[in-house]
């Protein structure tokens, strides 16, 4: 994938908002970069039978391989780019991918704490290890970063998609703040229409909310330059979550976007 096309594949996401603030060689990567992540998650996505997908990504897992021992596949010229410029590390990269096969193995409902923080490590937290890198963070600080934004970022997505996670068989709320709300079933239709699912939202909100906070005391004391685009990313998805829980989470719940005004604003912010 050119440069080009890879820009053009973030163009229609909040992600390219604060992304396109950075110098061109950092921008140019975090397309390239978003653009694994989204391929790799339509295939999660994908309705269809789960064999060929798990094929898929192992072409991919094939694909990441061959970044790594010379012989970059001809239509990643963009991403091996990216990963000699900016050391990314392999790890990083499979890690997405077991995340994005725990999905297709078999759908994720009300997992235990540990399985739940297992995947929000693989399909955000990976991918923040690779964005520090792009944004030249000092080592601790930027996996500290990775770890606490990825997991506010994602439990914010649990929290936002409920309803569309639910109607592709998939539940992400824990089993022990389930049960403690005195829900049993783990059908995702039965729980996200049950009374006391909002109980069990202020959990993760809470918990969210924790992540955030210490984020956002890693980047208070991290060079500017180096977190504008994490703060725009930080920001914007904070915006989301208090809007979720101003909204509530009683069935029915109408969906939750950040308007390109408040956005906009947020980016604004963030350019001094």
């Amino acid at each position: 994938m050119t440069a080009s096309q890879a820009a053009q594949r973030a163009s229609g996401s909040s992600f390219y908002r604060g992304m396109s603030i950075l110098p061109r060689p950092q921008r140019e990567a975090m397309f390239e970069i978003y653009s694994f992540c989204r391929a790799v998650d339509d295939i999660a996505d994908d309705p269809g039978p789960r064999e060929p997908r798990r094929g898929q990504l192992q072409a991919w897992r094939a694909n990441i391989d061959a970044l790594y021992t010379g012989s970059p596949p001809a239509s990643l010229p963009g991403l091996a780019e990216a990963v000699r410029t900016f050391a990314l590390k392999r790890e990083d990269f499979i890690a997405v991918i077991d995340g994005m096969e725990m999905d297709v193995a078999a759908d994720i409902r009300a997992p235990d704490r540990a399985t739940l923080d297992l995947y929000c490590d693989r399909v955000a937290c990976a991918v923040g290890r690779l964005s520090v890198r792009v944004f030249g963070m000092e080592h601790d600080d930027g996996l500290a970063l990775a770890h606490h934004l990825g997991r506010a970022l994602q439990l914010t997505n649990i929290l936002r998609d409920l309803d569309e996670d639910a109607a592709l068989g998939r539940l992400y709320l824990p089993k022990d703040v389930l049960q403690e709300a005195g829900i049993t079933a783990t059908d995702p239709a039965t729980v996200v229409a049950h009374p006391a699912i909002g109980q069990v939202c202020s959990v993760i909100v809470e918990l969210a909310k924790s992540h955030f906070q210490e984020a956002d005391a890693i980047m208070a004391q991290s060079p500017r330059r180096t977190v504008r685009a994490p703060r725009i990313m930080g920001a914007a998805y904070r915006a989301i979550l208090d809007k979720l829980v101003a909204r509530g989470f009683a069935p029915p719940r109408a969906p939750v976007r950040l308007p390109r005004a408040k956005l906009l604003f947020i980016v604004l912010c963030n350019l001094v």
